[in-house]
């Protein structure tokens, strides 16, 4: 599959409601998100979640999933994902009443139940990368079940990259949330997150191989790194001086998110320059190096 530019995070209302939970225990600060902000920022990823799989149900019918070679049954798993997308919805709608944000409109880049089901699981891991960055404060593993299911079932192929999930912050999961958001009403109250310029990315995604990135180079002379978050590690890349093209390393595999950054170390989310964006670096599982090991 080619690289695909997108994310969404499952199930926020458990991150949501824990993330409530630490801000009590601590002391608050004037710049510390409120509860009402927090939960607003899982409705907007739920509402994206939840538009995303009914408008897929709707435009594509058992036929047309049998005529595409799917399983018999993908269709009816797909649907009760959509009741899961669906019920948090109304829990967070229910939790914010009258302060609850609306939905926006989004554009979703697939034409047929094949690349649904392609974006489907580019947005299933990234689901479970949030998860895994938010994962000391959480207990609810529903979206990584989804991830799984996915990749190894419906499209054949391996249900992990590597020995751990990769985590994701708050920003970087809207910057690729972003990428689907076409316009959102003018009255929905700000959120405390805020998005990245955009990447993307010129040619096929190989491991080893050359791509091409596309973003706003900065005027600055600053040196700048790809950064390929991949596990529970990141790989950094000095960009040479045409900052446009980089080689994957040859070792990554799986989903990998790359962005473009001032800080060589690639820890530092808040000097991001660009992305992150997402590789689908495919692989035979049974020949994977990164899993040798373990």
């Amino acid at each position: 599959m080619k690289l695909i530019t997108a994310t969404v995070l499952f199930g926020l209302t458990a991150f949501a409601s824990a993330r409530i939970s630490l801000v009590r225990r601590q002391d608050a600060r004037a710049s510390d998100p409120t509860d009402v902000q927090i939960l607003n920022f899982a409705l907007t990823l739920e509402y994206l979640e939840n538009a995303f799989y009914s408008g897929a149900l709707a435009k594509f019918s058992q036929a047309d999933f049998i005529k595409a070679g799917l399983p018999v049954f993908a269709r009816g798993r797909f649907e009760q994902i959509s009741t899961h997308e669906a019920s948090h919805v109304a829990f967070l709608q229910q939790a914010l009443g009258n302060q609850s944000t609306r939905p926006c409109t989004y554009n979703f880049p697939y034409n047929d139940p094949r690349g649904f089901v392609a974006l489907s699981s580019a947005l299933e891991s990234v689901g479970a990368s949030a998860y895994t960055g938010a994962a000391k404060f959480i207990s609810d593993k529903a979206c990584i079940q989804h991830s799984g299911w996915v990749e190894s079932t419906i499209r054949k192929g391996a249900p992990w990259g590597t020995a751990y999930e990769t985590p994701l912050d708050l920003n970087q999961v809207f910057t690729l949330a972003s990428a689907f958001i076409v316009a959102c009403p003018e009255t929905n109250p700000e959120l405390p997150v805020t998005a990245f310029p955009p990447l993307s990315t010129a040619g096929p995604a190989i491991a080893g191989g050359n791509i091409g990135l596309n973003y706003t180079v900065p005027s600055s002379s600053d040196t700048l790194y790809a950064v390929f978050l991949n596990g529970a590690n990141s790989v950094v890349v000095a960009l040479s001086s045409s900052k446009t093209q980089v080689t994957v390393p040859s070792s990554l595999r799986g989903y990998t998110y790359l962005s473009v950054s001032t800080d060589p170390t690639g820890l530092d989310s808040s000097k991001t320059v660009a992305g992150p964006t997402i590789l689908d670096l495919s692989f035979d599982s049974a020949n994977n190096p990164a899993l040798l090991d373990f």
